[in-house]
């Protein structure tokens, strides 16, 4: 087993003074809970370790109930130190609020209780956060695995994370296909939607919502028109609904629709959204063809790389703190721009023997950006660039 770089991260807060609560969360089957565990050893105080998973929702003292257990455990503490862990808190109705009484309350009787807070849906923690907890906490978010990882931790190949993407639980299942689609579709994408999104948030067309994500999935690395979207679910609804249901998705770290690079923001709204998986297994399990079977479709394997290139630009845009977009015009297109403090660079993805883009110069005319650069044939090996951190182009 692994660790990850955010074990040390977080180990290093709970080490400092009692300063602010920590928040960890990311997608399902990341390894919070797993990377939560490893930095209870190296603590040297002891820790609460509770799940709100199986808790009633609508239970509003649970929160009350083990925040007393712990000071109980920490007043007999010989360190006068402890730290309390709640994984999955957003499953609690107003949970935010009972977090800020208790928390306000330590702090005034200058207790020494620690607390870590662990989520899968990004939106449910940031509107509990912001509304409720302002100024009281600090967040790591948890990103997918890196192809290093995955190397690393199971020996893959490039070509193995490029189709298979990065989750560890089903790293053991890729020898077999049906075993390993299944695992993804019921253990990850179907508890996400069910329980991170349509429990906690107010879906009025939950089947749309599947079918948006379905499509999205397979067309990922392709821009698609919400409207084509609409006409092709057959569905009257708005697109506002489909827009929101698809930045819905993206805040369960599944899925997302970049958007067209432009000088203003109004017109990077109004552009055709490009779909992008946070992982590449997403994409995989919805085709019914093996790795093999896909090397020797070249259309396939290009949008399959494109994506997991896309895959690795934006979950690094999060830790990293810079926007990831596309561009095109008329005809010259660019893959993905990615955007950090008014330095733009452009990154076009090349899979098969000519590597000539026209697009990477038209862009450079009309933008200036800091760099272009072709990733795959003729310009960045894959394998260097999928062990590379992307910040390292804004640093060149």
């Amino acid at each position: 087993m692994i660790e990850r770089i955010y074990t040390k991260q977080l180990a290093a807060r709970m080490n400092e003074p009692r300063r602010f609560i920590q928040v960890v969360f990311g997608p399902r089957q990341v390894g919070k809970t797993t990377l939560v565990m490893q930095m209870l050893h190296k603590l040297p105080f002891e820790a609460l370790f509770h799940l709100a998973d199986n808790v009633p929702a609508a239970d509003n003292h649970w929160i009350a109930r083990i925040w007393d257990e712990a000071r109980l455990k920490l007043a007999a503490s010989p360190r006068n130190e402890l730290l309390l862990v709640i994984d999955e808190i957003q499953k609690i109705e107003n949970w935010s609020e009972a977090v800020k009484k208790e928390w306000d309350l330590d702090t005034l009787a200058n207790r020494n209780l620690k607390v870590v807070l662990l989520g899968s849906s990004r939106l449910m923690l940031q509107q509990g956060l912001t509304e409720s907890l302002a100024g009281r906490f600090e967040t790591i978010y948890v990103p997918h695995w890196s192809y290093n990882e995955m190397r690393e931790a199971f020996g893959w190949s490039l070509e193995q994370y490029i189709w298979y993407g990065a989750y560890p639980g089903a790293a053991d299942l890729v020898n077999d296909k049906t075993r390993w689609a299944d695992y993804i579709r019921n253990s990850l994408i179907e508890t996400s939607i069910s329980r991170d999104i349509v429990m906690l948030t107010k879906i009025e067309k939950p089947a749309l919502l599947r079918r948006l994500f379905e499509l999205g999935c397979v067309s990922s690395a392709k821009l698609v028109s919400l409207t084509k979207i609409q006409g092709d679910l057959q569905e009257k609804g708005n697109i506002t609904t489909l827009s929101n249901y698809l930045h819905l998705l993206s805040e369960a770290g599944l899925l997302t629709g970049l958007e067209k690079y432009a000088g203003n923001v109004i017109r990077r709204r109004s552009s055709i959204p490009k779909f992008q998986v946070y992982n590449n297994a997403l994409m995989s399990q919805m085709l019914n063809t093996t790795l093999e079977q896909a090397k020797t479709d070249h259309k396939l394997w290009e949008q399959t790389v494109e994506s997991a290139v896309g895959c690795h630009l934006l979950n690094h845009s999060i830790t990293e703190n810079y926007n990831l977009y596309y561009w095109n015009e008329n005809s010259s297109e660019v893959d993905f721009v990615i955007e950090r403090n008014n330095a733009t660079v452009g990154l076009e993805v090349k899979t098969g023997k000519d590597s000539t883009n026209p697009g990477l110069s038209v862009f450079s005319e009309k933008f200036h950006p800091k760099h272009v650069f072709t990733v795959g044939t003729n310009g960045i090996a894959f394998e260097e660039f999928f062990r590379m951190n992307p910040k390292t182009f804004f640093e060149l």
